[in-house]
């Protein structure tokens, strides 16, 4: 399993479940602020895992029709499933954020001091 599989994976299971806002909401003091910052992370956990997808998608590609060909599709269908069975972007971002594993800061604040 790759490094980055491991990482957003790790402990979080597939399935969606209902979040107490006032729990996301303290966290920045607006809910809207938090939201935002979930998916911007959300955002980047997505590009990563799908340029990790394509990288070992393209390593099976093959440009000439063979009976080898079939068997290396079968090999991209497995990987591809594999990520498919991955938790959702989002709900990786919204537990990170939870626990507090995602640095940001608001830059408005910092224009008016």
């Amino acid at each position: 399993m790759s490094r980055l599989r491991r990482q957003f994976s790790h402990g979080i299971s597939n399935t969606v479940e209902t979040r107490n806002l006032d729990e996301i909401k303290k966290k920045t003091g607006n809910i809207y602020e938090s939201i935002v910052i979930i998916s911007k992370r959300a955002n980047q956990i997505n590009i990563s895992l799908k340029e990790e997808l394509h990288n070992k998608i393209e390593e099976f590609a093959s440009h000439t029709d063979s009976l080898e060909e079939i068997h290396e599709n079968k090999e991209q269908i497995e990987i591809s499933k594999a990520y498919e069975r991955m938790p959702n972007p989002a709900l990786l971002a919204t537990q990170e954020f939870l626990e507090n594993k995602i640095y940001y800061r608001n830059t408005d604040d910092d224009l008016f001091r």
